[in-house]
């Protein structure tokens, strides 16, 4: 195939996207599979194909992941363990799994970056927003880890704030869920499903989307959030071609 049949095709796969630049917030229990702990292969590299298909469409990628298949530093409420030293831990617990996710993309030829909040120059880039967008603009997956670098804030408000510093078209939020539900459909069988919904609605009915601080940060600045399954096989890429899944939050 010539540069040039290349070149339209390209092309082609970009018409047919609905966004350009994203924000994928993955939790950190989704990578432990059937597992009560740790990482499960199978998922993290399904997970890396399901990102591979959108990169090979042209699509800006950049990733923040959570910790709690690790470790959550709301778990130290109540313990010996200061709660500071507890967010730190968690935000620990995010840069393994993003080294994890790392090594899964590029085991399948995917180029990525992974910067964190805290430096660790061994390890990865120190977080930059001008690195970032750059590395986005040039093909590679950008991973942002350790959460923001403060305590008291969740992986939610990293994802949120990366979001609106790169300059991201939307915060798709993959779960084990559908969308955004009244209640919690894995405990509550009457819980029905939002297809969209308004900020000020998911505020006014209290849904558990985001944590507050994360979920006004998107509403202050206009970036929507789409909430779906993210291990349905190829629902990522239908989310990115437009296809109406899961639940759409907006302004």
């Amino acid at each position: 195939m010539n540069f040039i049949a290349l070149f339209f095709d390209h092309f082609c796969d970009m018409a047919d996207t609905k966004y350009k630049r994203i924000l994928l917030k993955l939790s950190g229990e989704a990578l432990m599979g059937d597992q009560q702990y740790g990482i499960d292969n199978s998922r993290l590299m399904q997970y890396g194909e399901e990102i591979k298909a959108i990169t090979d469409q042209g699509i800006e990628v950049a990733i923040v992941i959570g910790g709690g298949n690790i470790f959550r530093g709301i778990q130290t409420v109540g313990s010996m363990i200061d709660r500071v030293q507890g967010d730190h831990m968690g935000m620990l617990a995010t840069v393994i799994n993003s080294l994890s996710l790392q090594s899964a993309l590029e085991s399948i030829g995917v180029s990525t970056r992974l910067q964190t909040a805290i430096k660790m120059e061994q390890i990865a880039e120190p977080f930059i927003r001008r690195k970032a967008v750059r590395h986005l603009e040039k093909g590679r997956v950008v991973i942002f880890g350790a959460g923001t670098g403060n305590p008291y804030f969740t992986t939610d408000t990293a994802a949120s704030l990366r979001a609106i510093e790169i300059e991201a078209d939307v915060i798709l939020k993959g779960t084990r869920v559908d969308g955004i539900y009244t209640a919690d459909p894995e405990k509550d069988a009457t819980a029905t499903k939002f297809d969209q919904l308004s900020f000020a609605e998911a505020i006014s009915k209290n849904l558990n989307v985001m944590d507050m601080t994360a979920f006004t940060l998107c509403q202050e600045n206009e970036v929507p959030i789409i909430v779906f399954d993210m291990n349905k096989p190829g629902n990522l890429k239908r989310v990115i071609e437009g296809e109406r899944i899961g639940t759409l939050v907006e302004v």
